[in-house]
C-alpha cells in the first residue's frame, strides 16, 4: 500500500471509532470528529514525531486540540497509535475513565485542558516559545475549529506568534462551516480566514481538508515556512456519513443505535491496518536544562515600600538562580515592577501588551513545558482572562498570577482600575493559593512560597507604600497567619490582610487609649486560610470578630472567615459595598468603611459598648 492508501484506511478507522464510542456513551460530538479524520491521520501517522511510550519526552512534537469537543477523535488516535488499548474507547465519558468529554491532563498526553473554545492557540504559542528557549527541534500543532475563530483571544495569540517568529507553530483550522446552532461567521469562505491570518503575519495554505494528498502537501509546506503557519482546511462536518453531512442540528448529538448501523454499513468494514507502525519517533536531542532553585537573597527594608515593588525585587532576585522562571507582562511592567526582571533577563521576558487572555493562555503552554511563568497586571484586569485562568486550574498548570493596584487604596485613578473582585475570582479555583501580604518583607516571603508551590497561585499587591512590620527572616508559609497584637484582655479579634492590616494597627492604638484591647491577625494567606488560629483566637476573644478588607463584600477574606468559622462567631464584615469614586487613598478607605475609624467603631459595636 502507498502512503495515501494507508492514511485513508487510518482515517476511516478513526471515523468508525468516533461513531461507535459516542453512540455507546450516549453523548458527544461525532460530526466534528468526522470532519477532521484526514487531518488527524496525516498529523499523527506521518507528520508528527513522538514517542508513544513517553508523553513527557522533551523531543516529542506537541499537539493541542483547541476544538476540545472533538475529544473522541483524539482518543481514537491514541488507540490507533498504541498509546491506549482500543477496548478502552468503550469507556468514553465514564466516571472512572480518563477519556473525558473534553480533554484534560488526567490523560497524560494532554498538556492543557481544552473545550472552552478560542484558547488552544495561546497554549500552542506558549509551548512553541518554550521549545525555542530550550533549543528543541519539536514542533507544535494546534487543531482549531472555525467557530472558535470568532474569539478575540485567537487573534491575540496570532499576533503574539508572529511577533515571536514562531516558525515551529502550525495551526490547522477545520473549516467545516457549521457551529453548534448555526453556520459560522464565514461559512466555507476560506479566503476570509486567509486574509485574517496573513494580516497577523502568518503564512497560510488553503486546502480541501478531506483529501489526504492535500493535507500532506500542506503540512510539508508548513514545515518549511519561516513564520507561523496556518493550514486552512475546508471540510465537511459529518464527512463519510451522507445522511448527516453538512447538516445543521447534529452538533453534540451522537447517532442512535439504528443510525449507527446505517453509518457503519455505508463506511464499510473496519480497514485492516496497524497504524502504530507508522508513528515516527522523535529525533534524539539535548535540551538546555532548567535550573529550579528557590532560595534567593532578601532585601533589607527600612523605609515604607509598596508591596508591588517588593514583588519586582524578589522576581529579579529569584531570576538569578532559577532559569525556569519566565515573566509575562501586559504593558504594565513599570507599575507591577516586573521591569526589573525584564531588563535583567530579556530572553525570559515577554511583553504581550494589552492582551490578558493570551497572556494567561500562553502561561498554560509555558507551564506545560516545565517553565514557571509569573504573569502580572493590575488585579482588575485579570477579570478579562477569567476563563483562561479557570482553564489553567483544570489544566493543573503551575502558574503564578500577580495582581497589583488592588482595592480602593490605589486612589484617584477611579473604579475601573481598582481590583475589587479579584479574590472572589481566584479563591474558588481548585487548588489555587491566594496570598495578600501587607509589607515588603512579607511580600518577598510569600513570593518564595508561591514560587515553590506546585500549582496555581495568586499574589495580591497594593499600590501605596506601607510601613515595614516584619523582619526579612520571618517566614510566611502557605496557610498561615500572623498575630500582631494580643493579650489576655482581648475583647474582640480583628482579621485583616494587606492594606487593612495597617488600618487595624491604627485602630488598636486608638482603642488602647480607651482601655479596650483587641487581637490583630494578619491573614496574609487568604486561601487556604489559617482556620486553626482563627478559631482559637475567636474563642479567646469572646467569639467576636471584625474582618476588614479592601475588596467587595462577596468572595474575599470576610467570606472565607465566615465560612471557616460558621456558627461559632459574631461577625462584623467591613468591605467595599458600593461603586467607589476617585479620591485620595485615605479618603477612599474612610468613605468605604475600611479604615481605622470604622474598625474601631466595629469593635465597639460588636462588644456592645
Amino acid at each position: 500500500m502507498d502512503k495515501k492508501d494507508i492514511l485513508e484506511k487510518i482515517a476511516k478507522r478513526l471515523r468508525i471509532h468516533s461513531l461507535k464510542m459516542t453512540t455507546k456513551a450516549g453523548s458527544g460530538h461525532p460530526t466534528t470528529c468526522l470532519s477532521a479524520a484526514e487531518i488527524a491521520a496525516c498529523l499523527f501517522f506521518d507528520e508528527m514525531r513522538y514517542n508513544p511510550q513517553n508523553p513527557m519526552d522533551e523531543s516529542n512534537d506537541e499537539f493541542v486540540l483547541s476544538k476540545g469537543h472533538a475529544a473522541p477523535l483524539l482518543w481514537a488516535v491514541y488507540a490507533e497509535a498504541g498509546i491506549i488499548p482500543q477496548d478502552k474507547l468503550k469507556t468514553l465519558r465514564h466516571l472512572t475513565s480518563n477519556l473525558e468529554g473534553h480533554p484534560t491532563p488526567r490523560m497524560k498526553w494532554v498538556k492543557a485542558a481544552t473545550g472552552s473554545l478560542g484558547q488552544g492557540l495561546s497554549v500552542g504559542v506558549g509551548m512553541a516559545l518554550a521549545a525555542k528557549m530550550r533549543k528543541s527541534p519539536a514542533r507544535v500543532f494546534v487543531l482549531m475549529g472555525d467557530g472558535e475563530c470568532a474569539e478575540g483571544a485567537v487573534w491575540e495569540a496570532a499576533n503574539a506568534a508572529a511577533s515571536f517568529d514562531l516558525d515551529n507553530l502550525t495551526a490547522i483550522v477545520d473549516i467545516n462551516r457549521l457551529g453548534q446552532s448555526d453556520a459560522t461567521f464565514h461559512g466555507h469562505q476560506v479566503k476570509a480566514y486567509e486574509r485574517k491570518f496573513k494580516a497577523f503575519g502568518w503564512d497560510t495554505v488553503s486546502i480541501d481538508g478531506n483529501k489526504i494528498e492535500a493535507v500532506l502537501e500542506a503540512l510539508k509546506k508548513a514545515a518549511k515556512t519561516t513564520k507561523p503557519a496556518a493550514v486552512l482546511a475546508k471540510t465537511i462536518k459529518g464527512k463519510g456519513v451522507p445522511f448527516i453531512e453538512d447538516l445543521n442540528g447534529w452538533h453534540g448529538k451522537p447517532l442512535s443505535e439504528e443510525d449507527l448501523a446505517r453509518a457503519l454499513k455505508i463506511l464499510g468494514p473496519m480497514p485492516e491496518v496497524d497504524a502504530s507502525r507508522y508513528v515516527k519517533k522523535p529525533r534524539k536531542t539535548t535540551l538546555i536544562p532548567l535550573k529550579k532553585n528557590f532560595r534567593f537573597s532578601r532585601m533589607d527594608y527600612t523605609k515604607p515600600t509598596a508591596t508591588r515593588r517588593a514583588y519586582g525585587n524578589a522576581l529579579a532576585s529569584l531570576g538569578k538562580v532559577n532559569t525556569a522562571l519566565v515573566v509575562l507582562d501586559g504593558d504594565v511592567k513599570n507599575s507591577t515592577y516586573a521591569e526589573t526582571f525584564m531588563k535583567a533577563y530579556p530572553k525570559r521576558s515577554f511583553q504581550l501588551y494589552i492582551a490578558e487572555q493570551n497572556m494567561a493562555g500562553m502561561a498554560i503552554g509555558l507551564s506545560a513545558k516545565g517553565f514557571i511563568p509569573f504573569a502580572a497586571t493590575f488585579s482588575a484586569f485579570w477579570s478579562r482572562a477569567h476563563d483562561q485562568i479557570r482553564m489553567a486550574a483544570y489544566s493543573m498548570a503551575n502558574i503564578k498570577f500577580v495582581g497589583s493596584h488592588s482595592g480602593v487604596s490605589i486612589g484617584a485613578d477611579g473604579p475601573s482600575q481598582m481590583g475589587l473582585e479579584d479574590m472572589a475570582m481566584f479563591r474558588p479555583l481548585p487548588g489555587c493559593v491566594v496570598l495578600y501580604p501587607c509589607d515588603a518583607p512579607s511580600t518577598e516571603s510569600c513570593f518564595e512560597m508561591m514560587a515553590r508551590h506546585k500549582g496555581l497561585s495568586y499574589l495580591r499587591t497594593t499600590r501605596p507604600a506601607t510601613q515595614v512590620l516584619y523582619d526579612k527572616k520571618e517566614k510566611f508559609p502557605i496557610g498561615g497567619s500572623k498575630i500582631l497584637r494580643s493579650s489576655r484582655k482581648d475583647s474582640a479579634c480583628v482579621i485583616a490582610a494587606g492594606i487593612t492590616v495597617h488600618e487595624a494597627l491604627k485602630a488598636y492604638e486608638e482603642l488602647k487609649k480607651e482601655d479596650i484591647f483587641i487581637r490583630i491577625i494578619d491573614a496574609y494567606s487568604i486561601q487556604p486560610l489559617d482556620t486553626g488560629i482563627m478559631r482559637k483566637s475567636a474563642a479567646e476573644c469572646g467569639n467576636k470578630i471584625v474582618v476588614a478588607e479592601d475588596h467587595f463584600a462577596s468572595g474575599g477574606l470576610g467570606e472565607a472567615v465566615a465560612i471557616s468559622l460558621a456558627g461559632e462567631i459574631r461577625l462584623i464584615h467591613l468591605a467595599v459595598r458600593e461603586l467607589p469614586r476617585s479620591g485620595k487613598p485615605e479618603e477612599l478607605l474612610h468613605k468605604y468603611g475600611i479604615d481605622a475609624d470604622h474598625i474601631k467603631n466595629a469593635v465597639k459595636k460588636i462588644m456592645g459598648t
